[in-house]
């Protein structure tokens, strides 16, 4: 399997994006930090499937305790406005959740590419998180994170 071309690391400039929430408004990255000390930022396939479900409800879940230590949380995926909007209504999400339907803000974070899945190499959302700081420097980077007890490490990790 070849290495996707981009792979951020801490210290590293998060690119910055504009993108449009489930309720259609536009979510700025840099504008975030503005009223956060640091946003955490995950990457998942597609809304409403098992895995996906299971990590957006434990961010939902833990929300106050990265809310408490000035940490934003979004979420990226490459679905439809109205998939996303479907989602939190289904689940009572309580945070943004973001469109890239070109995927061109996946792949800037490298987390769009080639991956094993079932065995075989295919193209596709690799499940991914950061926590970016003021300056949109990179924090922390997770690549390939398993959806089930990922925010559990990551709260351990943040000291939260």
């Amino acid at each position: 399997m070849r290495e996707n071309t981009i792979r951020l690391q801490p210290g590293d400039t998060a690119p910055d994006f504009t993108l449009d929430s489930a309720d259609g408004t536009p979510v700025t990255l840099s504008e975030v930090l503005k009223e956060h000390d640091r946003v955490v930022l995950y990457f998942y396939p597609a809304a409403m499937t098992p895995g996906c479900t299971t990590q957006a409800c434990d961010f939902r879940d833990n929300l106050r305790d990265f809310d408490n230590a000035g940490l934003a949380v979004l979420g990226v995926s490459p679905d439809s406005l109205s998939r996303l909007a479907k989602f939190v209504e289904q689940e009572g999400l309580t945070f943004p959740l973001l469109s890239d339907p070109d995927r061109s803000v996946l792949t800037s974070y490298g987390a769009f590419g080639e991956k094993k899945n079932y065995g075989r190499i295919v193209q596709g959302v690799i499940r991914s998180t950061f926590v970016v700081s003021s300056g949109l420097t990179v924090e922390r980077a997770y690549y390939n994170v398993r959806a089930s007890g990922h925010v559990d490490r990551l709260r351990r990790d943040l000291g939260l």
